[in-house]
């Protein structure tokens, strides 16, 4: 269906035609100066070899590209049912270390973490989806949305150390509640993945799960890290940071939230982490739809610069026409 943006620029349609009849009333009283006369023929020549109808034509094609037309496609209903999920990734220093395999390689644990949940967010049609990434401090990334593709690019450029070092598990807990706090229909889940202990932050993990747990928010903690590192690993840097993880921590917070512990030391165990989160019972929403547009103002738009080169064209064709008159004169 063709639909205007702005259908009332189209009440300007018959401005031109006003102007003409309004100089055409002028130009019937005027007064003739002296020597006035000798340019008429010149003038008279150029005026009746002009066609006014092009530059109508290019007038309202103007006054139509302005109007914005679209064309609207049919309503598309959009899923009515999902969960609201929002994911918190640690970006703290001890997540380059690589101690995780996938494909048959080495690899640290965020890039890891960006392949497996990457996966999982384009999975997710019909949820709305949060992105928190935290390290020194917890930052929101992305709002709770439908649009998948935003949030997987968002992970997919973040990078460990972006937001510092160390890990404010705490701070992303705390946010993660603000951001349900409006929500009334709602399973309101988090999912956070880390790979050490709270030491950052303004907010104890244990006091912002007690809050999540009085706002019905559910956490899903998930431990990142090999429990023995390989020796390719190893001899990159002697130090297993998955010594610094602190699975007690983890298992209060899900237990206290009425979420789950995982525990993620390859790409295979997480996997089946979001293969049970996938299971979780979705919320009826109301129904909404979706129209896609396209639009078509460029169509009117080149129309009215061609009817313009043209106009140009013939104007310039009239000068030698006018140039004669004089040298006659």
């Amino acid at each position: 269906m063709l639909s205007l943006m702005l259908p009332w620029i189209l009440v300007l349609l018959p401005l031109p035609l006003l102007i003409r009849t309004a100089k055409k009333r002028n130009l019937s009283g005027h007064l003739h100066l002296p020597g006035s006369s000798e340019l008429s023929p010149a003038t008279s020549q150029g005026i009746k070899s002009s066609k006014p109808w092009p530059l109508y034509l290019m007038w309202a094609a103007l006054l139509m590209a302005v109007a914005r037309p679209q064309w609207l496609g049919d309503p598309i209903e959009l899923p009515s049912e999902g969960r609201d999920l929002m994911v918190a990734v640690d970006l703290s220093g001890s997540m380059e270390f690589p101690d995780m395999e996938l494909a048959g390689r080495n690899i640290d644990r965020f890039s890891l973490v960006q392949k497996v949940v990457g996966d999982f967010i384009e999975r997710r049609a019909g949820d709305r989806l949060g992105l928190i990434l935290f390290a020194d401090h917890a930052y929101l990334q992305s709002p709770l949305t439908q649009d998948r593709r935003s949030v997987a690019t968002f992970l997919r450029e973040a990078r460990v150390g972006l937001v510092g070092r160390q890990t404010a598990i705490g701070e992303a807990i705390a946010l993660a509640v603000k951001r349900f706090e409006n929500l009334e229909e709602s399973n309101r889940v988090l999912i956070l993945l880390t790979d050490g202990t709270n030491n950052a932050g303004n907010i104890e993990p244990d006091a912002a799960a007690a809050i999540a747990a009085e706002r019905k928010v559910t956490i899903y903690t998930i431990g990142v890290g090999a429990d023995v590192a390989s020796r390719r690993a190893l001899s990159r840097d002697r130090s297993n940071a998955s010594v610094d993880l602190d699975e007690a921590q983890l298992k209060r917070i899900a237990q206290l939230t009425h979420g789950q512990y995982f525990r993620a030391r390859n790409s295979n165990e997480l996997e089946s982490i979001y293969q049970e989160i996938d299971k979780l019972q979705p919320i009826a929403r109301d129904v909404q739809t979706y129209r896609p547009q396209k639009e078509l103002f460029y169509y009117p738009l080149a129309l009215a610069l061609l009817l313009s080169l043209l106009a140009s064209s013939s104007a310039a064709g009239l000068l030698p026409t006018r140039q004669i008159h004089r040298e006659e004169k």
